[in-house]
């Protein structure tokens, strides 16, 4: 059996046997590129549905907020919808049948590295080209980018208060029960901390979203060089702030992060300071973060639920049921937030207060 045919957790237990404890953003990136290159994890047989899988109306406001904030910008060239991580290409989908409606037709960037995940959306979107990462991006026209549940499946690197100290948080080798355990490391965090840090108690957690950040800044950049906006829309804070977010989530359900490692989806919560703050480095201007639930309320998805109840009375109650789940604060309408950059010379977006 070659070494690509083992299960990731014995490949991750040789890993630490050799090499000693691995950090726990070598173990999310590890765990998350193997889940996602051989499976579709999205809907009811997979093991988690993002806002696209439950409802049209998601991608349908999300491409309609795009194409008003580009009208409202003076119509730019070539304009590129991108989206990263867009798993079956349900919300491109939406989004670009809505953009059709408001007179735009633009081209259809994918940035997405798992082979399955780009079969299902070559299969909805023929169109479209793909993109491992942001670098080979367009270069000229405008970016209307849409990151939802991008993120949070990001690499993190976590620190732990010990003592008087900050260390790594890091994962040695499974336990007798199968699983890894995440433990401090000897390496001593002595930079690159929040104020909070001082105050924080024995055992506390500080998340720095590292990879994240990069990617964030980067696509910033490219955006101030040529125009454009970003909608993203994740479950998140707003930092800094101390905790654990770490979590697995496998058939619709909680499981343990540090057990079976690649067959369970990874995530952490998504700090939106950060998200703004790589922006406004990058001259961009930043709305948000607001509540999921409030800013489709302020792009209309009340009136749109209504319009398709009344259009097929027999999914009247599905519609609704959807809007719920979408908008309500006990379902994702707190917890998920949105926040929207634009390049200086481009128009304020709708679905955030003024």
């Amino acid at each position: 059996m070659s070494a690509d045919a083992e299960p990731l957790a014995t490949r991750l237990a040789r890993q630490i046997a050799a090499g000693g404890p691995i950090s726990v953003a070598h173990y999310i990136g590890e765990a998350n590129q193997h889940y996602y290159a051989t499976r579709d994890p999205l809907g009811a047989a997979g093991d988690f549905t993002t806002a696209p899988e439950i409802s049209q109306m998601f991608g349908e406001l999300v491409g309609l907020a795009l194409a008003d904030v580009w009208m409202r910008s003076g119509r730019r060239p070539d304009p590129a919808y991108v989206e990263l991580g867009p798993g079956r290409g349900t919300l491109a989908s939406d989004a670009l049948r809505a953009m059709e409606r408001a007179a735009l037709a633009p081209k259809l960037h994918l940035v997405e590295t798992s082979p399955v995940l780009r079969d299902r959306q070559r299969a909805l979107l023929p169109i479209a080209h793909h993109h491992d990462t942001i670098d080979t991006l367009p270069e000229k026209g405008p970016l209307l980018v849409v990151a939802n549940e991008f993120f949070d499946a990001l690499p993190i690197r976590q620190c732990v208060r010990v003592a008087d100290e900050w260390r790594e948080r890091v994962v040695v080798a499974r336990e007798a029960e199968g699983r890894f355990l995440a433990v401090p490391g000897y390496r001593r965090i002595e930079s690159g901390l929040p104020p909070i840090a001082a105050q924080a108690e024995d055992g506390a957690i500080i998340e720095s979203p590292i990879v994240g950040a990069g990617i964030a800044f980067a696509l910033a950049n490219r955006i101030a060089k040529q125009g454009g906006v970003a909608i993203l829309i994740d479950y998140g804070y707003e930092g800094p702030a101390l905790g654990d977010t770490l979590q697995a989530v496998r058939d619709h359900a909680f499981a343990d992060p540090f057990a079976d490692p690649g067959e369970v989806d990874l995530t952490t919560h998504v700090d939106f300071t950060m998200l703004g703050n790589m922006a406004r480095q990058a001259g961009l201007r930043v709305y948000g973060p607001a509540g999921q639930g409030d800013f489709l309320a302020q792009l209309g998805i009340h009136a749109r639920a209504d319009q398709l109840a009344a259009s097929s009375p027999d999914r009247a109650q599905d519609v609704d049921a959807a809007r719920r789940r979408l908008t309500d604060p006990e379902q994702m309408g707190t917890l998920f937030k949105a926040m929207a950059w634009t390049h200086p010379d481009w128009a304020a977006p709708a679905g955030f207060d003024k």
